[in-house]
């Protein structure tokens, strides 16, 4: 079947049309909510997983999911309750290729499929109490793997994982979070081009398995003062790469704060002729890793995206918390959302 005669989710149509109406809202920072629990080794391996593994499994936030889940549920319903209309699953490292590291490749499709019915519960549980509808988005990240680069200086031409690699691995991950409930697909931070035009395959391919395409947001990082991405794109290079996939939104998250977004999410926003997405991080991290950057600072500078005809959709990524979600919804209530072209 081809993908253009695939039938879209319902919710595309609702999420397009609620777009245009107002400027919606997405959840903050997963890690900075997790980091505050001060969860040690033994919680993060739990005594009613399944999976196990002799390395180390500390920081493996997408674990979480398996081991501690009504604690992941109330990190996504705090920011639901915050004002999120979309909220990411905690899902970002959950492929075979980013699950090597801790021995649990085993566990992807449960941390995937678990992962999206947490958020589902959390967002059911608020809309029960406000009547707000409210969006599960299954959060893909970039995994720890460039295809376009060599890490190896000595050996330019060396990759340490194919495209094909990295479509297996979207693909289970993609099928987990279906399975779970994601009504869309969030492709994120993305720093290698190469790696999102295989997540977009692998949603391409599991959507005809299923018979219907979900939305899809894709967000790359501009890593640096270049204003490009780690592979060398500027963000209108990167929307052309990616406008073929029909994606709900288009944007940039983390590596920067609003302010140093900003010039890049200009030009992106002049290039996409679909809803442009943004969640910045809380500023930069001190020299301690920490995020100083207050919710009404953040909220502040996103306001000023808003008031520039710049979003459609906007949130918060590193050192950001349910306080900032709030204020940035607070924020941006009353303005108009970007005019899609």
């Amino acid at each position: 079947m081809q993908i253009f005669q695939i039938p879209d989710s319902p919710n595309t149509d609702l999420l397009n049309r609620l777009a245009r109406e107002r400027i919606l809202i997405l959840d903050g920072a997963m890690g900075t909510q997790i980091q505050a629990l001060g969860l040690g080794e033994e919680d993060f391996h739990g005594c009613a997983c399944r999976h196990h593994s002799d390395h180390p499994q500390k920081g493996n936030n997408d674990l979480l999911s398996l081991t501690q889940p009504a604690a992941v549920e109330e990190i996504h319903f705090r920011y639901a309750m915050a004002g999120a209309d979309i909220v990411e699953t905690n899902t970002f490292s959950a492929t075979t290729i980013a699950q090597a590291d801790y021995g649990m490749e085993a566990a992807v499709h449960d941390l995937n499929v678990a992962g999206a019915r947490l958020a589902r519960a959390a967002l059911d549980r608020a809309t029960a109490i406000d009547g707000r509808p409210r969006f599960v988005a299954g959060a893909v990240g970039p995994t720890n793997r460039t295809a376009s680069l060599s890490p190896d200086v000595n050996d330019p031409g060396y990759r340490a994982v194919t495209f094909d690699d990295l479509r297996r691995a979207y693909g289970a991950q993609v099928r987990g979070l279906m399975e779970g409930g994601a009504d869309l697909i969030l492709i994120e931070t993305i720093f290698d081009t190469l790696n999102a035009k295989a997540a977009i395959f692998a949603c391409m391919e599991v959507f005809a398995e299923a018979g219907r395409r979900l939305p899809l947001m894709i967000s790359g990082t501009i890593t640096d003062a270049s204003g490009r991405t780690l592979s060398g794109q500027t963000p209108t290079a990167f929307w052309h790469s990616v406008a073929h996939a029909r994606p709900f939104t288009v944007g940039l998250n983390c590596a920067l704060g609003a302010s140093a977004m900003r010039p890049h999410l200009a030009e992106l926003a002049q290039a996409a002729d679909v809803a442009v997405c943004a969640y910045p991080n809380a500023g930069l991290p001190n020299a301690f890793g920490q995020y100083d950057e207050g919710p009404e600072e953040t909220a502040r500078q996103v306001a000023d995206f808003a008031r520039e005809g710049l979003v459609n959709v906007v949130g918060g990524c590193c050192g950001t918390t349910p306080d900032h979600i709030r204020a940035i919804a607070e924020a941006v209530a009353d303005l108009c959302p970007r005019s899609v072209k």
